[in-house]
């Protein structure tokens, strides 16, 4: 009880040095509060943008022409359709936002067209998610530029082709891509128009694998796939899945950065105070030594300020860090604003871990102090 009336009068006596150490554990606390409470939207919003890039594996058939494949863009066998399935239904997978196609180039209407049929998207149970791509309604169109133009067709127009009715749903803007001679459709609509029932040519989709600590992403996709689909192999667009990775790491590495600079800048800051309180107060120090004040005393009563000031610090940081991520994060993260909430298990960590901190900060001034001669603090009084 004696130490804690003398730490509370301490800190009376020096508030203007005990307001200062409280603002450096604040500033860590709040700043770090601040950005976990918002990494979740951060990484969510990085994800979404990432995804924004496109698919970045390709599922086809095993016994595909693959020189055939990369001048046509799609593969000359097909497979079934059954597959993207098991895919799906699989927990713990590599995969996900899985996407069934089925492509063949045709000609209608004296012109070369590719007709491109798609499933719905779908994820694995374990790895919900917000579709990538638009859903094409059942007798649906998406026509290209150049076929819309050169055909003189228009949004609600009905085509036949190969015997199956379709509604223009839309004819899209000029890409300058194998898209302006495309036609897309529901997949069921595009097995009826290419007499392929229950079959696909690809299933498209995205790998789960960016955070994972290994140099051949592709050799642990393919060995999932081959267990499962020993008819199928997988094309990874690698550059596509370098720079997902590295722009997600690069957020990840960006926030550590900043963290751990204003923790060193605001243990630094504390540690510097505790030892201009200690060069001000030697005679004090001395004082106390001289009337019988233990070196263990003395050290409780300077860290146990300390302690306090992490304590109060901590209350107050994840306050001030939460407001601010609360104000300024869904004008940054405006994509994933939903995700920023409170956390208060960032304040049982704040609690747990600034009086740690600000006592270690404050141990080698204080470690200095009790070092010292009592009969030599006095004498420079």
């Amino acid at each position: 009880m004696q130490i804690i009336r003398l730490i509370v009068k301490e800190i009376l006596h020096r508030k203007v040095h005990f307001l200062l150490g409280l603002v450096a554990v604040v500033t860590a606390v709040g700043l770090f509060v601040a950005f976990m409470t918002t990494a979740r939207a951060s990484n969510r919003q990085t994800a979404r943008l990432m995804l924004k890039a496109g698919f970045n594996l390709r599922i086809i058939p095993k016994e595909t022409d693959m020189n055939t494949f990369l001048i046509n863009g799609f593969s000359d066998r097909t497979m079934p359709a059954g597959h993207i399935d098991k895919i799906a239904q699989q927990k713990g997978f590599s995969y996900n936002h899985l996407l069934a196609t089925l492509q063949q180039k045709i000609s209608w209407r004296d012109m070369a067209v590719i007709v491109t049929g798609l499933a719905p998207e779908i994820c694995p149970p374990d790895r919900k998610k917000p579709p990538m791509s638009f859903e094409i309604k059942p007798g649906a169109a998406y026509v290209g530029f150049v076929i819309a133009e050169k055909l003189g067709l228009k949004e609600g127009q009905i085509i036949e082709i190969n015997g199956t009715a379709l509604t223009i749903a839309d004819c899209l803007d000029e890409s300058g891509t194998v898209d302006d001679i495309r036609i897309q459709c529901r997949l069921a609509d595009a097995q009826a128009i290419l007499n392929l029932p229950g079959r696909i040519n690809e299933i498209q989709a995205v790998d789960c694998l960016c955070f994972t600590p290994t140099d051949d992403p592709l050799a642990i996709l393919r060995g999932e796939l081959t267990k499962l689909m020993p008819d199928a192999r997988v094309i990874q667009m690698a550059k596509l899945a370098a720079v997902r990775k590295k722009q997600r790491l690069l957020m990840k590495n960006y926030l550590s950065f900043i963290m751990t600079v204003v923790v060193v800048v605001c243990g630094v800051w504390i540690g510097v105070l505790a030892m201009l309180n200690v060069r001000r107060r030697e005679s004090e120090i001395g004082i106390m030594r001289a009337i019988g004040y233990g070196s263990g005393k003395v050290v409780s009563l300077l860290l146990g300020k300390a302690v306090v000031m992490g304590v109060c610090g901590a209350v107050l940081g994840f306050a001030v860090g939460v407001a601010l991520a609360m104000h300024f994060g869904p004008g940054i993260f405006e994509i994933t604003a939903k995700a920023i909430k409170a956390d208060y298990t960032l304040l049982y960590w704040s609690i747990a871990a600034a009086p740690v901190f600000a006592a270690v900060a404050s141990f080698i001034p204080v470690m200095i102090a009790v070092a010292q001669d009592p009969a030599e603090a006095l004498r420079k009084e």
